[in-house]
């Protein structure tokens, strides 16, 4: 999917995918209908691919900061690639 965010192209078949939470159920993929998928950009730009089930709702990409992507990372189960590799940092040890 592509779209266009403040004069900005957002697009996942260049971007890298970092999580989703996409998870087989034992009969489909999605969650209650929906999935969200958080990308980063070559650029270093992160986004939210939410793609929907339900009629009446449309797929659409949401441009967030990197605060808010490190916060979803954590909230999503499907981790694609590291922490360290996703945000240039390791993550501070408890």
């Amino acid at each position: 999917m592509k779209q266009v965010i403040n004069g900005k192209l957002y697009n996942t078949e260049t971007a890298l995918l970092i999580a989703s939470n996409k998870f087989w159920d034992g009969h489909n993929w999605e969650r209650q209908g929906r999935n969200k998928f958080l990308y980063k950009t070559k650029k270093g730009n992160f986004f939210v691919h939410n793609t929907t089930l339900w009629q009446g709702e449309q797929d659409r990409i949401d441009a967030i900061s990197e605060s808010d992507a490190m916060v979803l990372y954590e909230e999503l189960q499907e981790i694609a690639v590291d922490y360290a590799e996703a945000f240039g940092v390791e993550p501070v040890e408890a």
